[in-house]
């Protein structure tokens, strides 16, 4: 027996099982970093409207269809900047340019700071943002109800994190907490308070659309631009409209976020397009 021949064929067997295992271990750390598409549930019509404007979407369309209820509450302020009320809070509310807190354009070009940012006495090193428990250990003694907010992963910007305030594991899109930094450094934030107040007794929880039935070919059509792309969809809650009184509400809503920034918000029992026009998410910056 030519040993030496032997013992090249076993070495090579276990480079190749050594290769497999590998590819085998990537693909899975793929998977699990880069969930497979599962745009296939889509209706034809709607595959066909995203094909015609060459709208890509690679992530994954949710499939939960809890049953939820309206959120009314009442504004309590902003803080660093006078009380508001409904009103004054909603001038903006459809442009979306308020919400996103993008600052007037100066004479020389440049974008002047949102009004009513309170400033850090002491800045923070920007990452403890990625770090919930680090998060709320520096700011948490700062800024009320910070365990409230949860970072929005997807919706930063060269000048803030925002983050939203949570119901039951879900995110108000309209109640927002931006983080300002520069320099790696946490140096002021801007927040939204509300308070919640009890639910109608007559008001029942009502089931929600999936995602893939509430994304439809008219959606599409009129509201993605030729090229673009969808980022993450995503349930909610957005307030249709801002009504001329302390009281407000939020519906259960689908938010498409749009890879340029911009959202789209259905929603959530009907499918109805809850504003006009797109309204920028954070990513925009303004």
């Amino acid at each position: 027996m030519d040993w030496g021949r032997a013992k090249s064929v076993l070495i090579l067997a276990f480079l190749l099982l050594n290769l497999l295992l590998g590819y085998q271990l990537w693909g899975d750390v793929r998977e699990r970093v880069q969930p497979r598409s599962n745009s296939a549930e889509l209706s034809p019509e709607t595959l066909a409207a995203l094909k015609a404007k060459r709208v890509a979407f690679s992530g994954v369309i949710p499939k939960e269809t809890p049953e939820l209820h309206d959120l009314t509450y009442r504004y309590v302020g902003r803080a660093g900047a006078p009380a508001f009320d409904a009103e004054s809070a909603g001038a903006g509310s459809k442009a979306g340019a308020a919400e996103s807190g993008a600052g007037a354009e100066q004479p020389d070009g440049g974008v002047a700071e949102p009004e009513g940012i309170t400033p850090l006495e002491t800045p923070v090193d920007s990452r403890v943002v990625f770090q919930r428990e680090e998060l709320l250990k520096a700011l948490g003694g700062v800024i009320p109800e910070l365990d409230r907010y949860e970072l929005d992963t997807l919706g930063l910007d060269d000048r803030k994190f925002v983050l939203y305030r949570m119901e039951a594991g879900r995110p108000m899109f309209n109640v927002r907490l931006e983080l300002y930094y520069s320099d790696q450094r946490i140096t002021g934030y801007r927040q939204d308070r509300i308070e919640l107040l009890p639910a109608d007794e007559g008001q029942r929880p009502q089931p929600v659309l999936p995602a893939s039935r509430a994304i439809r070919p008219e959606v599409v059509e009129k509201y993605m631009p030729d090229g673009a792309a969808i980022k993450e969809i995503r349930l909610g809650y957005k307030e249709g409209q801002r009504f001329d009184s302390e009281t407000q509400v939020s519906t259960p809503s689908w938010r498409i976020l749009m890879e340029d920034g911009s959202s789209i918000y259905l929603q959530a029992s009907s499918g109805e397009v809850l504003i006009d026009k797109p309204e920028p998410s954070p990513a925009s910056g303004g």
